[in-house]
């Protein structure tokens, strides 16, 4: 439903210089899909999804939505779209910010108060209703941006950084939020920093660097060799104790001990071993997860100019 092929975008330095921001990206989204990307400060994640609401003109390669252009599917069958930096009048309310933009977005004239006074709801900011933009907080304000994405079903989502200001209860709900969107007819990017909060919504991430896809990880419902991985593990007694019933293992803390790298079926044979010693096992976790992992090594890898 989404694809970028062979995209590229570049911008004149003020010494009429071309310094590319994307260069290459071949990527889609299905309908019914749900695709994270991800990548550095200055990776050309913004700049792609500018492209694919139609704001900027790819300079090379074909971005079309449903087949289409963006601008021209935007303005048929419109977008639901959180953008980075939301910036509405602050001296607004926040109903009447939600009122102008449901107009704006298409929504019915007798429908306006109903799908407002929904999105009000869902997203629980009905006690911030009567507010000016300026006196919400930055979380309270993100919130409203969700909102506002919301105002009407489209078949395309597009959220650059949904999480940014959220507190940890928020962060949560919008996990619950993205499965609540998943349909078979929609198409969901969202481009965030947060690479434990994409593995947990996304079917596949594009890891981005230097303006280029990296590499595209399967997160969920493909095949994954998880392959050799460190794990943590807190244990209840002594950790110096507890790390002797686990070879290889480093004490760094009154109760945690870094396993080194190994594949699970190792991991479980160590556990067995250290449950078989006594050891008392209270928690365990990767110390990085898996879409962490291969971000890392993508990063450390990339190559360091963009052409």
């Amino acid at each position: 439903m989404i694809a970028l092929r062979a995209v590229s975008k570049s911008y004149r330095s003020r010494l009429g210089r071309p310094v590319p921001a994307v260069v290459d990206v071949t990527l889609e989204v299905a309908a019914g899909e749900v695709v994270g990307i991800a990548g550095p400060n200055g990776a050309g994640k913004t700049t792609i999804l500018a492209m694919l609401v139609g704001f900027l003109r790819p300079t090379a390669g074909e971005v079309t939505i449903a087949g289409m252009p963006p601008r021209t599917y935007v303005e048929r069958h419109g977008i639901a779209y959180l953008p980075e930096l939301m910036a509405l009048m602050k001296t607004w309310r926040v109903d009447r910010a939600l009122t102008r933009l449901a107009v704006l977005a298409g929504v019915p004239a007798d429908r306006v108060p109903v799908e407002v006074a929904r999105v009000v709801a869902l997203f629980d900011i009905g006690e911030h209703a009567r507010k000016r933009i300026k006196a919400l907080s930055k979380g309270n304000f993100q919130r409203v941006g969700l909102a506002q994405a919301l105002l009407r079903e489209h078949d395309v989502a597009i959220f650059d950084e949904p999480t940014h200001g959220l507190d940890p209860v928020w962060t949560t709900r919008f996990r619950a939020l993205v499965e609540g969107l998943r349909r078979p007819g929609r198409a969901i990017l969202i481009a965030s920093h947060n690479l434990d909060e994409l593995e947990r919504v996304c079917d596949r991430v594009a890891i981005i660097d230097r303006g280029r896809v990296q590499r595209i990880v399967t997160v969920r419902g493909g095949p994954r060799d998880p392959g050799a991985r460190g794990y943590r593990v807190r244990v209840a007694g002594d950790p110096a104790a507890a790390a002797a019933a686990f070879p290889g293992a480093v004490v760094t803390g009154d109760a945690e001990l870094d396993l080194p790298a190994m594949t699970v079926a190792d991991l479980n044979r160590a556990l067995a071993g250290a449950l078989a010693a006594g050891v008392q096992v209270t928690a365990l976790a990767p110390r990085v997860s898996s879409l962490e992992a291969e971000f890392h090594d993508v990063v450390a890898a990339a190559p360091r100019r963009l052409a």
